[in-house]
């Protein structure tokens, strides 16, 4: 199983917005949870052997952030002017 680390920080994009980048770095976990360096908690799901979480909720286009998004870097797209 694909499990979060502690002082990794996992990405991912919008599913409406691809400019829109979601992030989290993972401060403590437990078995069930894991804590945020901006001090929220979320609970951990698992789907085909990697965990993940729900940053924003959960509703039909909610990000969902799982443990295998923290090994690249996600760089957005310059935005021209």
């Amino acid at each position: 199983m694909q499990a979060f680390q502690i002082n990794q920080t996992y990405q991912t994009r919008s599913a409406c917005d691809h400019n829109c980048i979601f992030s989290i770095t993972v401060i403590a976990r437990t078995a069930k949870t894991v804590k945020t360096a901006d001090g929220k908690t979320f609970r951990i799901g698992t789907y085909e052997g990697v965990e993940f979480v729900r940053p924003m909720g959960n509703y039909s286009m909610a990000p969902i952030i799982r443990a295998e998004d923290g090994k690249t870097k996600i760089i957005p797209f310059p935005v021209a002017a």
